[in-house]
């Protein structure tokens, strides 16, 4: 038996050995890019995950109590692009692993796991222009739209978390133009559901109009670093791109728009009211040096939402006030950098939410840009202007 298995393993070994491929990719450029032969259609599979260590100490009016410990699978996703019949209809399609990014089942998308991140194709159909048809993201402030796989501290801020407007089902129509010889100019205007994504049960409330203008006036930044955290090109010359989004969400069913609660009534109608959310942000990089600074406003028609009688409160409120957030960092040439973030919200009185201010320093390292690093921080929070927390993360990413 043992010779049989001996036998078994090593014809195994021959069989593997001649199996293998060798591809012409390298790390970090997708596991698989595939091009057919007639050029008809394209497609980059790219795999990547996220692990985190947190610690977190909360004060208690007196003193910090004893930590609390969290690892985590941040996040876990599969991403597919390329083009389909011309290079003018590109595609794109990631889906999310994690709990983090599975989370959130509700009767709205029939209590199933939201797999579906992107769902979206990209057709240049003339010229500058571009229309985008599907579910990704909105063209909101610039902190969202860069991927989570780009960020220069180990999350988002908190301006993000409560005031972004995140993915949506819909249409986006894309333009750019050049003025003179560096000058750029574009505008971004989308239609959608204004309910989030992975929403499979009708369309609650009305509909969500974003409008974006970004203006760089010295030209495009290397490799889309407008819209990756980390100056690891090291930028010869500055390199600005200055954004403004207005966001209308019509008749919103949900605490923060695209996301929260539904604001359900007892007798099972849905609350609606009008939100607006406004952004002003900015992104800037030169020779290792880069800063990013973003304002938030969302405001509502009504923050309580009410019975059908318009009077009785139902426990509801949106989300609204403002924030702003300022982060920094350098990257020294051992590829080591530092990076520090400031983010103050404000909520309006109406919502009982107390204000926060955050302060977060970062270390990082990266061994093959952002395809490959780990990254530590810690931040120091107050709420109300009291102490509130500490938290100390480190995790690394990897990406294919």
């Amino acid at each position: 038996m043992k010779s049989k298995l001996i036998t078994a393993l090593i014809l195994c070994t021959v069989f593997l050995s001649k199996a293998q491929e060798i591809s012409d990719t390298s790390f970090g450029k997708g596991m698989i890019n595939f091009v057919a032969k007639d050029s008809s259609f394209s497609i980059k599979f790219a795999p990547r995950f996220q692990v985190r260590s947190i610690s977190s100490w909360d004060h208690d009016g007196d003193q910090y109590a004893s930590p609390e410990h969290n690892f985590i699978v941040r996040r876990a996703r599969l991403k597919f692009d390329g083009f389909a019949y011309s290079t003018k209809l590109r595609y794109k399609i990631e889906l999310g692993l994690s709990n983090r990014d599975l989370s959130g089942a509700n009767e709205f998308n029939r209590n199933t796991p939201r797999y579906i991140l992107d769902a979206v194709v990209m057709w240049n159909f003339a010229g500058n222009w571009e229309l985008w048809a599907g579910q990704t993201k909105l063209p909101g402030n610039v902190e969202r739209v860069v991927s989570s796989a780009n960020l220069q501290l180990i999350d988002r801020s908190l301006l993000n978390s409560r005031f972004n407007i995140d993915r949506d089902l819909g249409i986006q129509l894309r333009h750019k133009t050049k003025l003179g010889t560096n000058f750029l100019i574009r505008e971004k205007i989308a239609v959608s559901q204004g309910e989030g994504r992975n929403v499979s049960e009708g369309n609650e409330g009305g509909l969500q109009y974003t409008g974006r203008l970004e203006f760089l006036p010295f030209g495009i930044f290397k490799s889309k670093g407008d819209y990756s955290q980390s100056d690891l090109k090291r930028e010869e010359s500055p390199k600005l791109m200055v954004g403004f989004t207005y966001n209308y969400n019509q008749d919103a069913v949900r605490e923060r728009g695209f996301s929260g609660d539904y604001m359900i009534r007892t007798d099972g109608s849905i609350y609606e009211t009008d939100q607006t959310t406004i952004f002003a942000d900015a992104m800037f990089k030169y020779r290792g040096f880069s800063f990013m600074g973003e304002y938030a406003k969302r405001t509502a028609e009504d923050e309580i939402a009410t019975e059908i009688d318009e009077i009785t409160p139902t426990g509801d409120v949106v989300l609204t006030g403002n924030a702003i957030n300022l982060q920094a960092g350098y990257l020294f040439t051992s590829n080591y950098e530092i990076a520090a973030r400031y983010t103050a919200v404000n909520f309006e009185s109406i919502t009982g939410a107390l204000p926060r201010e955050q302060y977060t320093l970062g270390v990082n390292k990266f061994v093959v840009g952002h395809k490959l690093k780990v990254q530590s921080d810690v931040s120091y929070t107050t709420l109300d202007g009291n102490e509130n927390n500490i938290t100390f993360r480190l995790g690394f990413d990897i990406h294919f």
